[in-house]
């Protein structure tokens, strides 16, 4: 497959990945805020969800407070945000659009109505963002559901498989970084924060089925960071990785395949024990960058390269 290809199919997977996921972070944080809390712990919050997405300081550049509905604007419809819902429903239509003959029809038209969809809600996020939020998920499942269901299991499908584990690992290591980081207090209504990440990850169900007991922070970053079985864990994310790369694997790119198979081992011989006793949010920072390499590393081995 052409580098040029593979890198738009990349893309593509990865933005819609990003946008749902920008969605679940913003959504946790939507539910959050309906809880009792002060002005001050409401900021903070923002703040982090800002601060972890590595947002803050485009942000202050063009809001002087930090409140809701301007951070939502900001991450949801914001054209100058490249990490903006809008931004990445749009990016992933163009990189769609580019490889419009390797796609199905099925694949590209979900593609482009996506976008063209999202310009009519963005109206409903003043007064209903959790709806918006919502229909940006589902839309993303949809998308992923018409690749496995038409598309040839070839090159194609494992560098959209690529993208979207990828971001995927990213961003739950982020979402889960953005509640430990948040806050230390550990009071009886912190089970609604709880609950409401597990929601943000589709995982409140999984919670209560695997454990079958009350809610507590150790298992949540067991469950969201080394179970196998839950669909949106970095060692799920990262099996599939391992799996995409060997099935795409050319004469350079040993050393990235190495490098994602350490990174894998990492998460599937890890514990919670041992990730808390170290610190977790030193784990989840040094896994971001980690990631953030492997990312570099199959541009450079698969993709068009960046621009020096």
């Amino acid at each position: 497959m052409l580098s040029r290809t593979a890198d738009h199919l990349f893309w593509m997977a990865r933005y819609t990945e990003r946008a749902e996921n920008t969605a679940r972070m913003l959504d946790v944080h939507v539910q959050a805020a309906m809880l009792p809390q002060s002005a001050q712990d409401a900021e903070r919050s923002w703040r982090a969800l800002l601060g972890i997405s590595e947002l803050q300081q485009a942000y202050d550049g063009r809001y002087g407070t930090v409140n809701a509905r301007d951070v939502i604007d900001f991450m949801a419809r914001d054209p100058s945000n490249p990490s903006s819902i809008a931004a990445c429903l749009k990016e992933a239509r163009e990189n769609a659009r580019a490889v419009r003959g390797t796609l199905t029809t099925e694949v590209w038209e979900i593609q482009n109505q996506m976008w063209l969809d999202w310009q009519k809600r963005v109206p409903l996020l003043a007064n209903d963002p959790s709806q918006v939020f919502e229909w940006v998920k589902y839309r993303s499942h949809l998308a992923r559901g018409v690749i496995q269901s038409t598309m040839l299991r070839d090159d194609a499908v494992h560098f959209i498989r690529l993208g979207t584990f990828l971001e995927r690992a990213d961003n739950t290591a982020r979402i889960l970084d953005v509640k430990f980081h948040r806050t230390g207090d550990q009071t009886q209504r912190d089970y609604y924060y709880w609950a409401a990440l597990l929601r943000s990850v589709s995982g409140f169900e999984i919670y209560r089925k695997v454990y079958r007991d009350v809610i507590t922070p150790e298992r949540i970053a067991e469950l969201l960071m080394l179970r196998p079985d839950m669909p949106r864990s970095l060692l799920a994310c990262m099996d599939e990785v391992v799996h995409n790369l060997a099935q795409v694997r050319n004469d350079v790119s040993g050393a990235t395949e190495r490098y994602a198979g350490r990174l894998h081992a990492q998460l599937r011989f890890g514990s919670v024990d041992d990730i808390l006793k170290a610190g977790l949010h030193d784990t989840l920072t040094e896994f971001l960058a980690n990631i953030y390499e492997l990312g570099n590393r199959i541009s450079r081995d698969f993709l068009v390269p960046l621009a020096a």
